[in-house]
């Protein structure tokens, strides 16, 4: 074969980076919105989340064109600035992927609650025979890995081709049950919280909130729709095996686009399909329940198969994702040589386990929170923020020694969306997270001695550890108190 044949096209770049991005988050979108934002407010929302996200996307397509010599997105942290930054970016992508897999997880207790809730409970109070398959899908998922299963191209195209079309027959039945009037009755929010106020929003009785102003909406719908990017860098992490180094910016950028048309369609339409106040209480996800109300009999049953194939396909994948990283980690001394012990299947056995542990000890921790799936995915998200961070950060420092100031703004907006988005919106969440990297300090500075390293943490590693770890044991009292509204 010729050589310039060879690698992966513009269109196969753009389907890696979809089929990154996608999976029980779109599902979940109708519902998370619905209860932080009016149509009007959301829609500003995705206008500076998808801004965002393209300079965060510009960044890693400019990064894997001119670095592809970086063999992972948390070596841009450690190459920039030094590895225990490289350790604080990959550990944080390592726990973004195995709390994934319990955002999967509550997913599909909350299908499988809504599809059966004489056998498995209801969705906000499961019970243990649901919650016993699940556990058995982790460790089955494991078993599978650990043996050497891998996720085979056909699996991969079959998963995708369901999500996609799944959400474009939803997309498809809401604007033909589109109504204009419906979806401007309260554009703003103000009926309602109005109602709220003097004490008559009936249909949710006690639970009934104040979404606020604008602004207050906006803020609050901005983590869940972070969520549903994680796998953006997608094509990034596979431009060395791009046709053209020039596809990857492309492929970033129209994969984003995609993206944007499948979420606002998905999440925006529902609004006028049902009145407000009705899609505020809907049962998770309600995505479900939406299609049930334009399709019934069928449209409900048919969006829940669909979404524990499309969720299963993923699980997969972030099971084997996880062990990849932390693989890598220990080729680069970040993480000690034992994370990189492979079995004679030639996968990482240990590595593998300690993500199935983890997994399964946070689900249980997750269902104990007043939103478990919400709960899980906003840790998720927060810790892969903080290796998008270090990405932007290498991006400005890297096109500040190539003078290159356009791209140096890039990277500037960039760092500062995921900052500050964090910082006002899950900064509680950021402070949990902050108590899953105490262990991981251990691991780094057993893997520095082994790399040759006189001690396992320099003074200054020592010092921003032990900051980070007194902000972790903070976020335990905080989150008890109620001011971390995890319960």
């Amino acid at each position: 074969m010729d050589e310039k044949n060879k690698g992966i096209g513009l269109f196969g770049l753009v389907g890696l980076v979809v089929s990154s991005c996608i999976g029980s988050g779109v599902f979940a979108l109708t519902g998370q919105l619905a209860n932080a934002a009016a149509p009007g407010s959301a829609l500003i929302a995705w206008l500076i989340c998808g801004f965002g996200f393209l300079m965060l996307a510009l960044s890693l397509a400019n990064l894997g064109s001119k670095r592809a010599d970086i063999d992972g997105i948390f070596v841009y942290a450690e190459e920039g600035f030094g590895p225990f930054a490289g350790f604080l970016s990959g550990w944080g992508y390592w726990l973004s992927a195995w709390l994934g897999n319990v955002g999967f997880a509550t997913m599909v207790i909350q299908v499988l609650c809504s599809l059966n809730p004489a056998l498995f409970g209801d969705s906000t109070a499961p019970n243990i025979a649901v919650i016993i398959l699940v556990s058995l899908v982790i460790w089955g998922l494991t078993f599978l890995v650990i043996n050497g299963v891998e996720s085979a191209a056909f699996l991969n195209a079959i998963v995708m081709a369901v999500k996609v079309v799944t959400i474009l027959l939803f997309i498809v039945f809401c604007c033909f049950c589109f109504n204009a009037g419906v979806f401007t009755a309260d554009f703003w929010g103000n009926i309602y919280n109005n109602a709220v106020a003097a004490g008559s929003a009936l249909p949710l009785g006690d639970d009934a909130v104040d979404l606020g102003g604008v602004g207050s909406q906006v803020t609050n719908c901005i983590l869940v729709m972070m969520w549903v990017f994680i796998g953006i860098e997608g094509a990034t992490v596979m431009s060395a095996r791009a046709k053209k180094k020039s596809d990857v910016g492309k492929a970033t950028v129209l994969g984003l686009v995609v993206l944007l048309v499948l979420y606002i369609g998905a999440s925006i339409l529902p609004y006028g399909v049902m009145p407000y106040d009705e899609l505020m209480t809907l049962d998770k996800p309600a995505t479900i329940q939406v299609f049930e109300y334009m399709a019934p009999g069928w449209g409900g049953t048919f969006i829940s198969i669909a979404i524990i194939i499309s969720v299963l396909g993923s699980w997969l994948s972030f099971t084997m994702l996880p062990a990849e990283t932390s693989s890598l980690m220990s080729e680069h001394h970040l993480l000690p040589a034992s994370w990189n012990k492979m079995n004679k299947h030639k996968s990482p056995q240990m590595a593998l386990i300690i993500v199935g542990v983890c997994t399964q000890v946070f689900l249980i921790i997750a269902l104990t929170a007043a939103d478990a799936y919400t709960f899980a995915i906003s840790m998720c998200t927060v810790t892969i923020v903080v290796t998008w961070a270090f990405a932007a950060a290498f991006q400005i420092k890297y096109s500040v020694q190539q003078k290159e100031t356009a791209q140096v703004v890039i990277g500037v907006i960039a760092i500062l969306f995921q900052v500050i988005g964090v910082l006002f919106t899950g900064w509680g969440f950021l402070l949990l997270a902050c108590l899953g990297y105490v262990p991981g300090f251990f691991f780094y500075a057993k893997a520095r001695k082994e790399g040759g390293a006189t001690k396992g943490l320099a003074k200054n590693e020592l010092i921003a550890a032990c900051i980070l770890t007194a902000l972790g044991i903070i976020s335990i009292p905080l989150t008890f108190m109620g001011i971390i509204p995890v319960f």
